[in-house]
């Protein structure tokens, strides 16, 4: 089953070559951005259905490192691992997310995993196995931003949904760290912080689908300028089956636990 909302003319998911081509670009540039993936109608459609909601999206305004760790009491506050970042952003959580919504169709199409696991190099792929985290909704109205940090995840699966009027861009410097050796990048990353280090930017429309490496590539979504709201889709996975976030980690980004 192929979702009838992907863009198949432009975007041909269940050939070969395409998978290859997209695993090449992935793996080189660390950023893949697949334009028009997902059809305008259907991002009308769940741009519709969602932006009257915002009021109920969870709103962690919260501060934390670029580690998403907690902070290390031996080392000086202003020490990079302990340097404090903000995140405003509200989110809608997966039981939020309507049975018959466009995005859990494209997350549950089988041949939307088989792309995904081709182009990422893994042999499968599954959703959380708590309420919340598989698909999220995210909400950055005026002055809402999304802090520097690394993703505990190997891989990232995004959507833009609705672009604001100016700022909400995605900022980032690839390669900062190597997690699988514990070589956090101190040096670079407070140069980062303190904007002395020069960034690059990915840019993508509502309806682009992008797939990012950003567990140690260090990035970030800049305060978003105007009246119009910035929405994104997040879609979660994993490689192994039954992970789900912790309680304290569920209460963090979502306030609750279920």
């Amino acid at each position: 089953m192929t979702s009838p909302h992907i863009r198949l003319d432009l975007h041909p998911i269940s050939e070969p070559e395409y998978q290859h081509q997209c695993r090449f670009i992935l793996e080189k540039e660390g950023a893949l951005v697949l334009k028009d993936f997902f059809s305008e109608s259907s991002v009308h459609e769940v741009v519709q259905a969602s932006s009257g909601r915002e009021a109920e999206a969870f709103y962690a305004n919260s501060t934390h490192n670029v580690y998403l760790t907690p902070v290390n009491q031996e080392l000086a506050e202003t020490h990079p691992f302990n340097r404090q970042v903000l995140s405003s952003k509200g989110l809608l959580a997966d039981d939020q997310i309507p049975h018959d919504s466009p995005l859990r169709e494209l997350y549950e199409a089988p041949s939307f995993r088989e792309f995904l696991c081709s182009v990422l190099g893994i042999r499968e792929i599954h959703p959380y196995a708590d309420k919340l985290s598989s698909i999220n909704i995210h909400f950055a109205q005026e002055g809402k931003e999304l802090g520097w940090h690394f993703d505990n995840s190997s891989f990232a699966v995004t959507m833009l949904l609705q672009a604001p009027e100016a700022g909400g861009e995605f900022e980032y410097v690839p390669e900062v760290r190597d997690a699988e050796t514990g070589e956090m990048g101190f040096e670079q990353v407070d140069q980062i912080l303190s904007g002395k280090f020069p960034v690059q930017k990915l840019l993508f429309d509502p309806g682009d689908l992008v797939l990012f490496r950003g567990r140690n590539s260090i990035h970030r979504v800049t305060p978003t300028e105007g009246k119009i709201t910035r929405m994104l889709v997040v879609f979660a996975f994993n490689d192994q089956p039954g992970i789900g976030l912790s309680e304290s980690a569920l209460k963090t980004f979502y306030g609750r636990t279920g």
